[in-house]
């Protein structure tokens, strides 16, 4: 089996979903029994007078649908696009609002999923 290069698997990653990317992601922890946490600096216990800014500043945010709005059929097609989800579980998602589109997003994620639900005409919440 060619040994793929970095660049390779790279360009494999760009053309992954969101969930198809954090499924290999949790394929691989298990595979390798490692963890992809993202390193947490610890602060000094304490310490008087430490802001506690790292607990207010939210890294991961749920695009919440609460409602789909005159165009149904548009809203559908961009929860598919967002999700790769099948055209039955996306029209359940969208008839089932208020309901998660996506979890555990980082911003710029969350409001690009938001800004497209939005102009498809769906009512969308950012938590």
């Amino acid at each position: 089996m060619a040994k793929l290069t970095q660049e390779d698997l790279l360009a494999q990653f760009e053309e992954m979903t969101l969930i198809e990317l954090s499924e290999f992601v949790k394929a691989f922890e298990e595979k390798f029994d490692v963890t992809a946490a993202a390193a947490v600096a610890v602060a000094a216990p304490g310490a008087p007078g430490a802001p506690v800014e790292a607990e207010e500043e939210k890294d991961e945010f749920d695009v919440i649908l609460t409602g789909a709005g005159d165009k149904k059929i548009q809203v559908i097609k961009v929860v598919r696009e967002l999700t790769s989800l099948g055209l039955k579980e996306a029209k359940d998602l969208v008839d089932g609002a208020p309901k998660p589109v996506l979890e555990k997003v980082n911003k710029e994620a969350a409001e690009k999923a938001a800004e497209a639900l939005k102009g498809a005409g769906a009512s969308v919440e950012v938590k």
